[in-house]
């Protein structure tokens, strides 16, 4: 009895832990179709895209599938019996590579630096393929489920390249007159600065 106890539980728990871990990758992907709104984004429709830009209403479905597979990848690795400090490691780079995809959202879509965030969703790409070597030490399978997801973000690495390129000409004036009315001064101080640098950077 007292077996089968024990089963029960680590059923439960097991449970619970891939329940909060869908949860929070899903949630990660509406807070950032919150942000981003590509669908309906007036500065990112009236930007110039590659001819192979995929169409907006493409991004929600697909993010959500790719956060489903990482949600199952962490779990896994969540589960297992190996040495605490390799878990925690696997998992830290997880939430930290998690943020900064979340972060390339806010910079280019909010503050629209498309050189600024070309560069963060490189170090992105770095962060994904250290998370996905790491997790291949604990568990292949969930080193597996990050490859769609490693290849999602290289192509939108090049579509975010080709997008910067193809829009060097847009005017800071521009910018400024698409910033929403009431956004608080610190919001407008730190957009105008960071397109600023974008704008630099692009010369």
């Amino acid at each position: 009895m007292g077996t089968i106890s024990v089963k029960k539980t680590k059923s439960r728990s097991s449970f619970w832990k891939l329940l909060l871990s869908i949860t929070i990758c899903e949630v990660m992907v509406l807070v950032g179709y919150v942000v981003s709104q590509a669908d309906t984004n007036l500065w990112y429709i009236t930007l110039n895209k590659p001819s192979w830009n995929p169409p907006a209403y493409l991004f929600g479905p697909i993010w959500m599938f790719l956060y489903l597979l990482m949600a199952i990848a962490i779990w896994l690795v969540w589960q297992t019996s190996v040495i605490e400090s390799k878990k925690i490691t696997a998992e830290l780079v997880f939430a930290f590579q998690l943020f900064l995809n979340f972060g390339w959202s806010i910079l280019f879509y909010r503050f629209h630096t498309l050189s600024i965030s070309f560069y963060v969703i490189i170090l992105l790409m770095s962060l994904i393929i250290y998370n996905i070597v790491l997790f291949r030490r604990i568990y292949k399978f969930s080193a597996w489920l990050l490859l769609p997801y490693l290849l999602w973000i290289s192509y939108i690495a090049t579509v975010n390249y080709q997008i910067w390129q193809l829009n060097k000409s847009i005017n800071i004036e521009d910018h400024l007159l698409n910033h929403k009315k009431g956004t608080s001064p610190w919001k407008n101080t730190l957009g105008v600065s960071l397109i600023l640098l974008d704008k630099h950077r692009g010369l």
